[in-house]
């Protein structure tokens, strides 16, 4: 599914940003330290990377990254 960097900042809240995330990101890359997971997924034209605490299981944070600048520069 497509969205706009700006509808997904527009969603109702965090919850609904996650979902959308989970439902229709692809997966791009993840690192682990001891205490958290970073993913990053690709989202239409921008990238959400998720940060989950692993002794709580549960996503501590959200960056949203909108590329933007890539596709105006040609690559």
């Amino acid at each position: 599914m497509i969205i706009s960097y700006y509808d997904f900042q527009n969603l109702p809240d965090r919850l609904a940003q996650y979902d959308f995330v989970m439902a229709h990101g692809r997966l791009i890359s993840e690192r682990i330290t001891p205490q958290s997971k970073y993913v990053l997924y690709e989202v239409s034209s921008f990238s959400v990377e998720l940060i989950y605490n692993i002794p709580h299981d549960k996503i501590i944070g959200m960056n949203i990254f909108d590329n933007k600048s890539s596709y105006l520069n040609g690559y």
